[in-house]
């Protein structure tokens, strides 16, 4: 008899990448046999390269804060899988969710990021909420959030990444996100030059708003609603998280590391991990500016660099470089180099580290 594997085991065990190609054919017969539960409830979409993470939650938690019963879908994590989907201000059965969907998942052998996007849909359904904050996951065309008719859709910002995916283009990456309009939405910018294509993608208001993602998020919910509401500030794990003398942010985007560097402190050393569809060097040059050392490591990513190949490549930018593979030494190394200890260049990353974290209290 064979003994059925945990939920997280089970996600963790399926490809995050589709075998067969981007398309939403497979996430839309997932959930047409669990009874389209994304059409129970009105969602705000966020698409957009940096800051989606935290507008999500903004708006998730001002709408909390307002008196709604709200869902919120995230991607990627930090600490754990459950932070993925939450209810009510409060994470999610993951293992319940996740079951939930399983059967009819494993019939049509959906990705991970599939099962997951169809979890949350059907956990907010049973939870009867009133509304759902759902972040994309990458781009918006084909990415698996894309069935849902969100009134309210939420382009944060636009930075080259997965070009090999979305375009070699900031252009063709935004049309790429703002694929996730629909006709007679009201889209809300970070970023103003998107507007003509938010308005031919079917946009019936355009709303610029370039306050930050906190101010993104309330200018979502006030839509949303239907009058002005302030926002509700919000902690992240790995967005300027400090954790003792290290502090931890997943910048992933030479944007990303410009939004954190008012808030560095004069720093140690860096430890770091960066994919390879990223801008390597954009990243690092920005970065040296505020440490002597970096410490390159590879998180458990498919496409993280090497931790070899990122420190060659920060070798000009830093005057000391080291390569260590294992991502908890790398940042022991760190501070062995000095204080405090930035750990950044991507959110894997740092779930690495409070994975073994957790495994070891």
């Amino acid at each position: 008899m064979t003994v059925p594997t945990s939920a997280t085991t089970y996600v963790e065990s399926l490809s995050p990448w589709p075998r067969d190609g981007f398309g939403l054919d497979r996430i839309r017969a997932l959930l047409e046999e669990l009874g389209n539960p994304q059409r129970a409830y009105p969602s705000i979409h966020v698409v957009g390269t940096n800051g989606k993470g935290t507008t999500t939650r903004t708006i998730e938690e001002t709408l909390t804060a307002e008196g709604l019963v709200a869902g919120g879908y995230y991607s990627p994590h930090v600490s754990g899988w459950a932070e993925r989907i939450r209810v009510g201000g409060a994470e999610a059965d993951f293992e319940r969710a996740v079951d939930r969907v399983r059967p009819a998942a494993e019939r049509l052998r959906a990705t991970q990021f599939e099962v997951l996007t169809a979890a949350a849909f059907a956990e907010f359904a049973e939870a009867g909420v009133e509304a759902a904050a759902v972040e994309a996951g990458l781009g918006g065309r084909f990415d698996a959030t894309n069935v849902i008719d969100a009134p309210v859709v939420v382009l944060t910002n636009v930075a080259l990444e997965h070009t090999d995916v979305l375009g070699d283009t900031r252009e063709q990456i935004a049309a790429e996100k703002l694929a996730v309009v629909r006709r007679c939405a009201t889209v809300i910018l970070g970023e103003p030059e998107w507007e003509g294509l938010a308005r031919a993608n079917g946009a019936a208001r355009v709303v610029v708003e370039t306050g930050g993602n906190a101010a993104l998020g309330a200018t979502a919910a006030s839509s949303f609603l239907g009058r002005r509401v302030p926002p509700v500030h919000v902690q992240l794990p790995g967005r300027l998280e400090w954790r003792g003398d290290e502090l931890w942010d997943g910048a992933h985007t030479p944007e990303a590391a410009r939004y954190i560097e008012p808030h560095l402190p004069e720093l140690g050393a860096i430890a770091a991990s960066i994919l390879s569809d990223k801008d390597v060097e954009g990243i690092l040059e920005l970065l040296s500016a505020h440490a002597p050392a970096l410490v390159a490591t590879t998180s458990s990513h498919p496409r993280a660099l090497e931790a070899e190949e990122l420190a060659r490549r920060a070798t000009p930018h830093f005057r000391h470089v080291e390569a260590v593979p294992d991502p908890v030494r790398a940042v022991e190394r760190a501070h062995e180099l000095g204080t405090p200890v930035l750990v950044t260049g991507s959110l894997y990353l740092l779930a690495d580290l409070a994975v073994r974290s957790a495994r070891v209290a």
